[in-house]
């Protein structure tokens, strides 16, 4: 590991700074069966009501329900609600 990034990694841990605030990496907020944000979104691939596609900076997110709906959308963050019952995320195979 560099010195570089053993530095940023030290300053990382003081500040306790969550990592999908400074990287692209998405997070997942679940509530239930009912609801579910995603965070660091890039895009809408597919949209039913039944199954929702996302593409993000790691993957492709695939959320499988009935009466799903796209409550709110940002640049930088998406809810989903409806009945939810599986979620799928595909590898990048960068």
């Amino acid at each position: 590991m560099s010195k570089t990034r053993k530095i940023k990694n030290r300053l990382e841990n003081m500040l306790e700074i969550p990592k999908e605030v400074y990287t692209n990496i998405p997070k997942l907020t679940i509530v239930g069966f009912e609801q579910m944000t995603i965070e660091n979104y890039k895009s809408i691939l597919e949209y039913e009501e039944y199954y929702v596609k996302i593409n993000t900076h790691i993957g492709i997110l695939n959320i499988n329900g009935y009466n799903l709906n796209l409550e709110k959308m940002t640049n930088e963050d998406i809810r989903i609600t409806g009945i939810i019952e599986s979620i799928d995320l595909e590898k990048n195979a960068d």
